[in-house]
């Protein structure tokens, strides 16, 4: 987890915006799409969980690359 030095700004006594470090927010930036990333492919691991698959000694032979 990235250190966050956050500061909350109020509008009308509420919690409204929050300020943060440049470099924070890209650390956040970078995270979140690494998690995305991650997502997408447990995603498509799953889709194909059940298709068939090939050896690469039998993909060398099928492509006469032995």
């Amino acid at each position: 987890m990235v250190p966050l030095h956050t500061k909350i700004l109020e509008k009308d006594g509420k919690k409204e915006f929050v300020v943060l470090p440049y470099e924070e927010f890209v650390l956040i930036q970078e995270e979140l799409e690494d998690y995305e990333a991650l997502k997408a492919l447990r995603d498509a691991k799953s889709k194909e969980a059940d298709a068939s698959t090939t050896s690469l000694d039998d993909a060398k032979k099928e492509l006469d690359m032995e």
